[in-house]
């Protein structure tokens, strides 16, 4: 299926330690699962699909807690599970097949190298309701089942504030970069956080090392050791744990992280990072599949409507720079609900090689920013991965 992706809730989610998650043994691939009651009685079933584990302390941590929070918010009129730990190739079918089998009428999965499988599925099973995250063929005009939909959310916007913060924090203006896979998603947010840096100080450069993966602790150290080896004052991790947030620890330097409110175990080098509220939106899809109103909408949510929000921020963020990001967020909040990407446009916008790529004044599509396969001027590495 070539290079595969996966994808916080308003709640915030407890972060444990790197030391605790390998004691707990998170890095098992096994498959598991867990529901909040054995039986169902007339509630609607639903499921979640995890690539990682639920304590990973980032990306899966946050789905689940969105899991959680609709568990709470709806009672007796849902009964919730999951499966974790779930790799991307053949067994997402075996596991659909058993969730579909169990009575589950609506499914969500959250890695992007599941939605082959879930469109597959729709296919299959026209009763049941799928929700893939970070799903991007409905946006660029590919044909899927009307039973599928994709749900996602202008993360770019707040990591572009994050990148304020970490422009202003790092004093010789080289961020690094922990870098997942080369795709559309994590590249516009690696250069909407870049071109947050370069708004507060343009002669930022941020250095991006690649990962080739979502969760791997090691591999995540070992790059952010490597970029502050290379002379970066600033760390910004876009993977789903907190690796990197141990080493900026341990040298002592700023960090924005993902996903995930980790001020609490990181707090002497904390800034801020992107958030997402993804407990509002499961509890009305599950709502939506229970009263007949499900539709297919290809949700991208915004600031404005409070599914994307920053983190607090750490004791390093100057008042000076929470005001200033205060006011970009009265900006996009004074937007309709669907507003995103108020800054793209506000100059010209170069790629690494001096081309112009968004014109001043423009206005992004969510298909442009879909499709977007450059990094902009001031970035060093390859986009190609």
């Amino acid at each position: 299926m070539g290079i595969t992706t996966r994808r916080r809730s308003f709640r915030k989610a407890g972060i444990v330690s790197l030391s605790l998650l390998a004691a707990l043994g998170l890095f098992a691939s096994a498959c598991s699962s867990s529901s909040d009651d054995s039986s169902s009685g007339g509630a609607t079933k639903a499921a979640w699909i995890y690539v990682g584990p639920i304590n990973d302390g980032g990306w899966t941590t946050a789905h689940n807690a969105g899991r959680e929070f609709a568990a709470t918010e709806l009672g007796s009129k849902v009964t919730t599970t999951y499966k974790e730990n779930v790799p991307e190739g053949p067994e997402v079918t075996q596991v659909i097949d058993g969730l579909v089998k169990d009575g589950n009428t609506i499914i969500f999965a959250t890695s992007y190298g599941f939605k082959d499988a879930m469109q597959a599925a729709a296919a299959q099973y026209p009763n049941v309701k799928f929700e893939q995250a970070t799903g991007d063929d409905i946006t660029t005009g590919k044909s899927v089942p009307a039973n599928y939909n994709e749900y996602w959310g202008a993360g770019e916007d707040t990591l572009y504030l994050s990148g304020v913060s970490a422009g202003t924090a790092s004093k010789s203006g080289v961020i690094g970069v922990v870098a997942p896979f080369p795709i559309p998603e994590v590249i516009r947010h690696i250069n909407a956080f870049t071109l947050g840096a370069q708004s507060v100080n343009p002669a930022a450069t941020v250095k991006v090392v690649w990962t080739k993966s979502w969760f791997n602790p090691t591999l995540e150290r070992q790059a952010a050791e490597s970029l502050v080896s290379s002379g970066v004052d600033t760390l910004f991790s876009h993977q789903d744990g907190p690796a990197a947030g141990e080493v900026a620890k341990a040298a002592n330097i700023p960090w924005v992280g993902y996903d995930s409110d980790q001020s609490g175990s990181y707090s002497s080098v904390w800034l801020t990072t992107a958030t997402y509220n993804w407990g509002p939106y499961y509890v009305a899809k599950i709502n939506a599949a229970s009263d007949g109103t499900w539709k297919q909408d290809n949700y991208y949510g915004t600031i404005a409507d409070n599914f994307t929000s920053l983190a607090p921020f750490g004791t390093l963020v100057s008042s000076a720079t929470k005001t200033a990001v205060d006011a970009q967020i009265g900006t996009a909040k004074s937007g309709n609900a669907k507003a995103f990407g108020w800054y793209w446009g506000l100059q010209d916008r170069l790629d690494q090689d001096g081309v112009v790529q968004i014109k001043k004044g423009a206005t992004l599509t969510q298909k442009d920013l879909y499709t977007m396969s450059y990094f902009v001027k001031g970035i060093d590495g390859s986009a190609k991965g």
